[in-house]
Formats: structure tokens, sequence, C-alpha cells
């Protein structure tokens, strides 16, 4: 991870000195561009300021940047702890539990509430019958590697047939657990995260002793960051009813079977259960969390971003102060209030431009890299990896872009409402 970082850095470096060697180049292109509507010289004159006060330009550069990239880099959190529970639902299962629970840390669904479920329409079957999981789960803390501090890991005691209801979810290392045995198989996340969960490996909690069998991926879900057991022996492990799950989940036949199953299983009247779509729920779950992460990251931001506009307005209220005469002598050539504002203007957002893309690069080592948080839905620890995207980039570029214009707007008002004859005579 450090080499990585390292290498990122080093790039963003790069890229600075690309990127400064670049508006040399094409400068005089732009220039020309814009000519009928700023008028050549003075955005010409832009280019060249910005080399020749190379130092104060990378400093406003920095400080943009910066704070471009710690706006990019927690809302690429916030999407990547959100994409990994929605992960953990598949539009082709229902979630069955108890009325009102808010999660199946909560819910409650009896064995016989369970079979009614197993005869309703719309559910796939099998050669081994309906394919529904029963499921019962707990929170047990495991030492982390990177600390030997505990953290919670869900615990979820699944159907032998759990395989065939998620299919996703495949085993890579091992086997799967054989029903009726103390045998534990572990998401991948959670194999590399927690001491002792490699396969081969007896450890206790719960009253009980556990051996490893299996390594298994979830596609990137939450499961990933799961141990997984056989229900009744978890069950009976937590001292719980044999006869008590905490939810059951159903494969459909169809994703368009689920408002039959559904209707069919809250009108019967043995029934006190919400279902819903297993994707929806887990979408849900996630709320919170990525709501928290940016809610804090966007005060994060902000307070960074206040010290960038101060920054690139210092930046640019120094670069007029150096160039009054230069300036006065455009005002006396021709050159209209509005041209030496939008070429001052252009200034400042040719900077943060520039400044964006730097954020940008800077936080792109960070896509895919894995960490953990609290699930306060469950309260157990979730692996996810940082989710940067295309779309999140493009807010970033434009977020140095508007702090371009907030911190060189007021200076280039001020430069082109100067009265000519007093800076000239000052100067």
């Amino acid at each position: 991870m450090v080499a990585k970082l390292f290498f990122g850095l080093l790039m963003t470096l790069a890229a600075i000195a690309a990127l400064l060697l670049i508006l040399t180049v094409v400068g005089g292109i732009i220039a020309g561009l814009l000519a009928p509507f700023v008028g050549s010289v003075p955005v010409a004159y832009n280019f060249h300021s910005v080399r020749v006060r190379w130092t104060s330009t990378i400093v406003a550069i920095l400080g943009i940047a910066g704070t471009v990239g710690v706006f990019v880099a927690m809302l690429s959190l916030a999407r990547g702890f959100r994409a990994t529970l929605v992960a953990s639902g598949s539009p082709g299962n229902a979630l069955v539990m108890r009325a009102g629970a808010t999660s199946e840390m909560m819910g409650g669904i009896t064995l016989d509430s369970v079979r009614v479920v197993q005869d309703a329409p719309g559910i796939a079957r099998d050669q081994s019958g309906p394919l529904v999981t029963q499921e019962v789960v707990g929170v047990v803390p495991f030492p982390l590697l990177s600390t030997g501090t505990d953290a919670n890991v869900q615990v979820r005691g699944v159907s032998p047939n759990v395989l065939r209801i998620r299919t996703f979810v495949k085993i890579i290392g091992g086997r799967m657990f054989n029903p009726g045995l103390s045998e534990l198989v572990v998401g991948k996340n959670a194999a590399r995260t927690y001491s002792g969960l490699n396969v081969g490996n007896t450890i206790n909690f719960g009253g009980g002793r556990w051996q490893v069998v299996g390594v298994f991926d979830a596609g990137g879900s939450s499961f990933d960051s799961e141990v997984w057991c056989d229900a009744h022996i978890l069950s009976q492990v937590l001292k719980r009813p044999d006869n008590i799950f905490q939810s059951a989940t159903v494969h459909l036949s169809s994703p368009s079977a689920f408002q039959q199953f559904k209707d069919a299983v809250i009108s019967d009247p043995r029934m006190n259960v919400d279902v819903v779509r297993e994707i929806d729920y887990y979408a849900k779950q996630s709320t919170t969390m990525t709501r928290l992460i940016t809610v804090l990251g966007g005060l994060v931001a902000a307070i960074m971003a206040i010290g960038a506009v101060f920054a690139a307005l210092n930046t640019m209220y120094s670069a007029i102060s150096e160039r009054g005469r230069e300036i006065a002598t455009m005002r006396a050539i021709g050159f209209s209030t509005w041209n030496v504002i939008l070429s001052f203007l252009f200034e400042a957002l040719l900077i943060s431009f520039v400044a964006g893309l730097v954020g940008c690069l800077a936080v792109l080592p960070l896509n895919g890299l894995t960490t953990n948080t609290m699930n306060f839905q469950t309260f157990s620890n979730v692996a996810f990896a940082f989710k940067i995207t295309f779309d999140l980039l493009l807010m970033g570029v434009l977020f140095g872009l508007v702090m371009g214009i907030l911190g060189g707007l007021l200076p280039a008002v001020r430069a082109a409402l100067r009265p000519v004859a007093v800076a000239l005579r000052e100067l």
C-alpha cells in the first residue's frame, strides 16, 4: 500500500510538471480561440504570467488540488461503502423478517413461518426442494491482524443450500462446511483482516470450538467480511431457541415473481412478517453510514476549500499588484474593463483547472484500496474499497473550478476597475 501511494505521489509531481509544460505549448492555440471573446493579448499574457510566476502558481495549485483530493476521496469512500452493501443483495432474492424489524439483528421468524414461506408461490425449486435459507445472525469479536485488538465480526448461520440461493458466492479455498458440524467458511476479506481465520485453524467463540474449512468470495459484497456456518449449530452455541431465526432469504423463480410471493406471504393470517427485495434491504442498510461519510467529508472539504480560496485570492491579488503598470497599459491601448475581467478570471480558472486535474490524479491510486468501518445497522465491521468513478473525477474538477471562480473574481474586478491614470501615476 505504501509503495502504491509513493508511486501515486511521483505520478502527481510528474503530472504537475507535464501540465505546466503543456500550458506553454497550447497557450497560443487557446489564446487564438478565445480572442473574439476576451482579446488575444490579455489571454496570451495570462499564459505568460502563469509560467513566469510559477512558484505562486504551484502554491495555489497544491492548495486547490489538496481540497479536490479530499473531496473526491470522501465521496469515493461513501460510494464504495454503498456499493459493497448493495452488492450483497440480488434482485432475484427476497428477504423475510419479523414485521417492523429494521435489520436482521432485530428480526425474528419461527420455523413454522419458514415452512409457510417454503410453500408460497414464486419460489424457485430444485431437486432438494424450495430454495430458502433460514439464517441466524450474531456478532463475535475477533482480533485484527493489523493491531491485535478485537473488532466485531458478523457470524451468519445459514442453510446448507445457501450457495444455490446466493449464486454469486463461490468457494475459492478449502470446501463448504458440512451440515451439523462446527465448521466455518469465511469471507475473503475476513480471512485477511482477522487473525486465526485461515483454512485448517481451530478457533473458539461462543463457548464452542470451530474449524475453518473454507474461504469464499462474495464478489466484493459485505458477505466478504462475514463468517458463515450451520444455522442450527450456531443457535445451539449462542444458546438461542432452535426454532427461531433472524431472517429467511428466498430465491425467486424470477425477479418478476416478487410481488406474487410477497402478497401470498403477507396475506396469510398465520404470518406477521415483512417481505422486501434483498437488494432494497441492503441499499437501505447503507444509508446511515453513507450519509455520515458524505456529511463529514463535505465539512472537511468545505473547511479546506475556504483555505484554498484564500490562497487563490492571495495569488491573484499579488499577481495584480505586481502587474499594475501592465494592466494600466492594456487599458490605455484600448482593452475594455470586460476584457480585463475575463482575462484575469480565465487565469484563475486555468490555475484551478490544472489543480483539479492534479487533485484527481493524486487520489486515483486509492481506487480499489480496501479499508474497514463499523456498520451501525449491524454493529459489525465491514471491509469495503474506495470507488473512484469518472463522474466523481468530473465533480472534483468542477469543484476546483468553483474555487477558482471564487478566488479570481474579486481580484479580476479590482484590476479592471482601477483608474488608468491613477495606476500609471503610482508606478
